[in-house]
């Protein structure tokens, strides 16, 4: 639960910081990050800097669920 990558066309610089709030089924979700690495047209890999011990549950909750729907095998 250090950091995570998020798809984006848009280009940051390594080192900028950056806000994230996310509006999803276990609730509202607000961190501060950093970008760590960049891949050109692909994304960002941000490293938390902040995340409040409230929205802490809620992201590992966030985690759980699309870990668990990414790896799920597709029924034909």
């Amino acid at each position: 639960m250090g950091g995570l990558f998020i798809e984006t066309p848009e280009a940051k610089a390594e080192g900028m910081q950056t806000r994230l709030h996310f509006l999803v089924q276990e609730g509202q979700i607000r961190a501060e990050a950093v970008v760590r690495h960049i891949q050109s047209g692909k994304g960002l890999g941000l490293k938390f800097t902040a995340l409040s011990e409230q929205d802490r549950p809620k992201l590992a909750a966030l985690l759980t669920r699309l870990r668990g729907t990414h790896h799920s095998p597709r029924k034909s």
